[in-house]
């Protein structure tokens, strides 16, 4: 028997905290217990058995130590092929329009006036998605998104024919059928609701880029007129026709000072359209001052107001990008086709092209990108490997042939992911 690679241990209020990233398993040890785990893992475990049963047992069910010719690396690296694999679900992003009827200074996208899908693209795109329904048999869940530029300036034109005849072919086929869009929110009314509602586009990613006076700087309408208010407005009728609402709060260092002021406008929501919001708090990605500790400090201050909070730190594992799933393409307005939708769509990031009659055309990148993971050396050899898995296909392709760390090779930057994931099941359950 041997300790797992994967073991983390961290002290908390007099006792030792475990955890073990493959089982994702956390234990609470009193001090001698860590002590008789120690001397079991520099000398035998089987000694252990023989005076701690019941410790012994528990050591071994949540996989703390493992028989010696277990290969972990390859545990994780099949546990993710499964998932990255998996046949019974699809994703598919659509970009219906890259123009944008705002000039965000952190967006990463090239924003292209007038581009819009147009029809043909539109057709195309639909027998894409009726040769996935009937080619794929073992299909259980599909998931539409959209994403862009600001899909709701051709919502009516682009969004709704697509989503429509998606609908209606899941229901055909009786497949489990989701739809999410990522969008500025300022464009939503209640016909826009009211499709949504038909079609079950029941999730919302709108951004908010700091307080109200800070946001107002950034996405304004028009000279002294803010977009900050009308955002939030129509984030509450959202929650209100009982639609998710992930309001992800773009932080920089600018922004940092007026970040909990957001709080206060939310607090008037009744606690029945509260459960249909949350919070998504990140850095914005150009910032290179580390802000991670004031932005986990803003976090659990949310939640100290009652208010839902997503993670800081991601298992990209077992919940891997979308992008890293082999069933999963994201078609640009153009017809050209991605895996990545948080890198630029420009055609020398393409992966394929869709063709007439409704299929892809992939090129040599797709391949290179799937087959990308778990080549980086210092990711073979961290205690965090099953969370983090050396990020995302884009970041392994982006690193190819060189050393490299998310957490920029700093343990304590991996601990803290590790006991931030410990503190919100304790507050779960608080």
């Amino acid at each position: 028997m041997k300790a797992s690679q994967f073991n983390v241990f961290f002290p908390h209020e007099g006792y030792q905290v475990g955890y073990n990233g493959f089982s994702n398993e956390f234990i609470i040890l009193e001090p001698y217990l860590f002590e008789l785990y120690k001397v079991a893992k520099e000398n035998d475990f089987e000694e252990l058995n023989l005076h701690s049963p019941e410790f012994y047992t528990l050591l071994k069910e949540k996989d703390f130590f493992i028989t010696d010719d277990i290969d972990e690396v390859d545990r994780v690296r099949q546990m993710s092929k499964l998932i990255d694999n998996d046949d019974t679900k699809y994703k598919l992003h659509i970009n219906p329009t890259m123009n944008c009827n705002f000039k965000c200074w952190y967006c990463y996208e090239t924003h292209i006036k007038d581009s819009k899908m147009d029809q043909l693209t539109i057709s195309n795109t639909e027998d894409f998605v009726k040769q996935i329904f009937e080619n794929k048999k073992s299909l259980k869940e599909f998931s539409l998104s959209w994403f862009g530029g600001e899909p709701l300036l051709y919502f009516h034109k682009v969004v709704v024919p697509i989503l429509k005849s998606t609908y209606e072919i899941s229901e055909l086929h009786s497949v489990s059928f989701n739809s999410a869009i990522t969008t500025n929110g300022l464009l939503i009314d209640q016909s826009v609701i009211d499709q949504c509602l038909r079609y079950n586009l029941s999730f919302f990613q709108i951004t908010l880029d700091g307080n109200r006076e800070k946001h107002d700087k950034v996405r304004f309408i028009s000279e002294g007129r803010g977009s900050y208010d009308k955002i939030v407005e129509n984030i509450f009728k959202l929650a209100k026709n009982k639609i998710t609402v992930n309001i992800r709060v773009n932080i920089s260092v600018e922004t940092l000072s007026g970040v909990s002021e957001i709080v206060n406008d939310f607090e008037e929501m009744t606690p029945e359209d509260r459960q249909w919001i949350h919070f998504d708090l990140h850095k914005v990605w150009q910032v290179e001052k580390d802000i991670e500790q004031e932005i986990n400090d803003f976090r659990w201050f949310f939640r100290s107001k009652g208010f839902t909070v997503s993670s800081g730190s991601h298992d990209t594992v077992m919940n891997s990008c979308y992008g890293d799933h082999r069933n999963h393409a994201t078609i640009n307005y153009n017809g050209e086709v991605f895996k990545c939708t948080a890198r630029d769509f420009t055609t020398g990031n393409s992966e394929g092209i869709l063709k007439s009659g409704g299929f892809i055309e992939w090129n040599e990148k797709l391949e290179k990108r799937l087959d990308s993971k778990f080549k980086n050396r210092p990711c073979l050899e961290c205690p965090i490997l099953p969370l983090c898995g050396g990020g995302c296909t884009q970041q392994a392709i982006e690193h190819e042939n060189v050393d490299y760390c998310v957490y920029d090779f700093d343990d304590n930057k991996k601990l803290e992911v590790v006991k931030n994931k410990f503190f919100e099941i304790l507050a779960d359950y608080a």
